[in-house]
């Protein structure tokens, strides 16, 4: 947990919410803009809270205000779309312990169920069903320190990672962390650009470095508006 009182308080928000519980911040259907996934309709259940400031974050709004739900209704409402893909994003969902077995819940349902996790928390104990993607921080997001390194020893081949990039050293940083420990032929691996660097330079830098990685645009905000709400 964060040293920052500030953020440390807002944690604190879900030692009030009961077992059976979660904070959810908000519950739709839209387009998935990122990943593998991409293009699809896909539900999303955003939760609230999050334990990391990265100087990008695109989804403030889930830090502190949500509503309680049990985990049924949760289940009910995401089920009720009848959508076969759907994502657990954040706000960081693996904050709330109610999180996991709801995700079992909608693999049991059928469901291809997608984890958005920032790397910052242990993924072992993630149904293995569920295809996880899971952030490295560069170190222009502030969060670099938060890396938990182990979670690579427990990521599936069908996993993806994903690096934010918001500068040259963050793509430095990112494909010198591919290539020491070989991600590029262990695991999928998504390279996004924070809204205002260059997408050609980006580009540019993936055919250089000779890596298989997938440059990604999150499609949603293309479609609705650059200060849409992200996935």
């Amino acid at each position: 947990m964060s040293a920052n009182p500030k953020i440390s308080h807002r944690v604190a928000l879900l030692e009030s919410v009961p077992t059976g519980e979660l904070l959810i911040h908000e519950l739709y259907r839209s387009i998935q803009g990122e990943s593998t996934f991409a293009g699809l309709p896909c539900v999303f259940v955003r939760t609230s809270v999050c334990d990391l400031r990265c100087s990008w974050c695109d989804t403030p709004h889930a830090f502190n205000k949500g509503v309680r739900m049990t985990r049924t209704e949760v289940l009910a409402q995401t089920l009720a779309f009848d959508c076969p893909l759907i994502e657990i994003t954040g706000g960081e969902p693996l904050l709330q312990r109610e999180v996991l077995p709801l995700m079992t819940s909608l693999c049991d349902a059928g469901k291809t169920v997608l984890l958005e996790t920032s790397g910052a928390h242990d993924i072992s104990v993630v149904d293995l069903r569920v295809r996880i993607i899971m952030d490295l921080k560069c170190p222009d997001s502030g969060e670099c320190e938060r890396n938990l390194w182990a979670n690579l020893a427990h990521l599936k081949p069908s996993d993806e990672i994903k690096f934010v990039v918001a500068s040259r050293r963050d793509w430095d940083w990112a494909a010198d962390t591919v290539r020491q420990h070989h991600l590029d032929t262990r695991f999928t691996v998504l390279v996004s650009a924070v809204f205002g660097l260059t997408l050609r330079d980006l580009a540019d830098w993936v055919l250089a470095s000779q890596l298989n990685l997938r440059m990604q645009l999150q499609m949603h905000k293309f479609i609705w508006e650059p200060t849409a709400r992200g996935v």
